[in-house]
């Protein structure tokens, strides 16, 4: 059975509708931002840190939308699997790689996969952006 690690991830939107993706250092494939829930935080509690450490950005957790639990393997850690609380943040601030952050990309939702992207990200995550973002408001 594989090694179960609990996240918390963003779909971070723009204003333009655009999300952003993050690559650690010493790692080839993009993925969320976000980060390992630590024993006594909930997961936004886990997101609002992560952002902030990851890419100097604060959030209002309560205005952080729970979109559900994805899991799938983990892109890092051959014979894991990430289980992923997955909440919306629409935010306009500027981001900036910190940390073990080493590039950060925006996508739009029609922009053609030319980035290795985390089985998390790929499968689930992007067709879930996809059609969000093309549901008129």
């Amino acid at each position: 059975m594989p090694t179960i690690i609990r996240i918390a991830a963003a779909l971070l939107i723009d204003p333009q509708g655009r999300t952003l993706l993050v690559r650690k250092r010493g790692t080839e494939a993009f993925m969320q931002p976000g980060g390992k829930i630590d024993a006594g935080e909930s997961p936004v509690q886990a997101l609002a840190r992560e952002l902030f450490e990851e890419l100097g950005l604060r959030i209002d957790p309560a205005h952080a939308v729970p979109l559900g639990q994805f899991s799938a393997p983990a892109a890092n850690e051959p014979g894991c699997e990430v289980q992923a609380e997955l909440f919306r943040v629409d935010s306009a601030e500027a981001v900036a790689p910190a940390a073990e952050i080493e590039e950060v990309r925006w996508l739009a939702a029609d922009q053609a996969e030319t980035l290795d992207l985390a089985p998390l990200t790929r499968d689930l995550i992007l067709p879930l952006y996809r059609q969000a973002v093309s549901v008129p408001r």
